[in-house]
């Protein structure tokens, strides 16, 4: 294990799809990559890589640090001292998974550094305990669209391969929302109306992603459990997801907790740039500056890559991801 390095490549996630509060998470095509062995110097040391990383701790306050400990701990071994290094072209707090992302990097990468004794339904157990939900832990971890269940005790995920002319455009604005605030704008009770609504949405939404029906889409993102309660934390928010489909959107949504706003798009779209342009104005209108971005969903979860370390420092995680990254 001391000559072994490891690399995790994770994908991004959006959360929810509209109607699936916390159960219906995506893996989209935008990457944050983790590289962890055991420290050859007797110190534990990090490195970022990214934008928006300079003030993440670098000692063993570290979530990774933390997250790689709790693996050893399960497996009954000690490496208490290691080597880190991140680059993440996902942002941060802005609704598309990247703490579910540096969670699933660290499991995957501490679970394959000790010969991967823990199963990817073990970790997919501890990153919910970690996340307190299982939507973006599920998303990065198994790839593609997953439908989970967490009870407190047990997670359980169904996948879904998406349809291959599925896409998606993501207006990502340039503040941060946090999970939590965005969860205290939410109501502690609901009618059974409101209830029923979204059952009847959230379960068309599976049936129409699992059954290729794009047309069933904007139908069933509809909303009534979190995004109408959101919104005032997201000027413009409200109209882009009642407009959207009048762009050639299938249907959109909240990325998660926000303030990234997601729609599906029918790749054979002839409208993608109204669309996009639709996006960036309205947010606009509200003096918010939005980047946008073209995604594909990532079919496949967090990927592993294992290497014997031949002496020397060798090059930095940048160096050998360069051609991977966004920029």
């Amino acid at each position: 294990m001391k000559n072994r390095k490891v690399i995790v490549k994770v994908p991004a996630s959006t959360a929810n799809l509209g109607p699936g509060f916390d159960t219906l998470g995506m893996a989209l095509s935008l990457y944050a990559w983790i590289e962890m062995s055991e420290s050859g110097t007797g110190e534990t040391t990090f490195e970022y890589y990214g934008e928006g990383m300079d003030g993440l701790p670098r000692d063993k306050s570290n979530l990774l640090y933390k997250v790689a400990q709790l693996v050893f701990e399960e497996a009954g071994v000690r490496v208490p001292e290691l080597t880190v290094s991140m680059y993440s072209d996902i942002p941060l707090t802005r609704g598309l998974g990247s703490s579910a992302s540096a969670i699933i990097g660290a499991l995957v990468a501490a679970n394959a550094l000790i010969g991967s004794p823990l199963s990817k339904e073990k970790l997919f157990k501890i990153a919910t305990e970690l996340e307190g939900h299982p939507d973006n832990v599920g998303a990065s971890l198994f790839g593609g669209i997953v439908v989970s269940a967490w009870d407190g005790s047990e997670a359980h995920y169904a996948r879904i391969e998406p349809h291959e002319r599925l896409k998606t455009l993501v207006a990502i604005p340039a503040f941060e929302l946090a999970t939590e605030k965005a969860r205290h704008a939410l109501p502690s009770t609901l009618s059974m109306a409101d209830a029923v609504f979204n059952v009847g949405r959230s379960s068309l939404l599976v049936a129409a992603l699992a059954g290729g029906e794009l047309g069933l889409i904007r139908h069933a993102m509809k909303d009534r459990l979190h995004q109408p309660y959101r919104a005032a934390l997201i000027p413009g928010m409200a109209e882009i997801l009642e407009r959207a489909a009048d762009f050639g959107a299938l249907g959109a949504a909240l990325s998660g907790a926000g303030p990234t706003l997601i729609a599906f798009v029918d790749a054979a779209s002839g409208e993608k740039t109204a669309l996009e342009e639709f996006l960036k104005s309205t947010l606009a209108k509200e003096g918010i500056e939005a980047e946008t971005l073209w995604l594909s969903p990532c079919p496949h979860g967090a990927e592993v890559t294992v290497e014997e370390i031949a002496g020397g420092e060798g090059l930095s995680l940048p160096e050998r991801i360069k051609g991977e990254v966004k920029a």
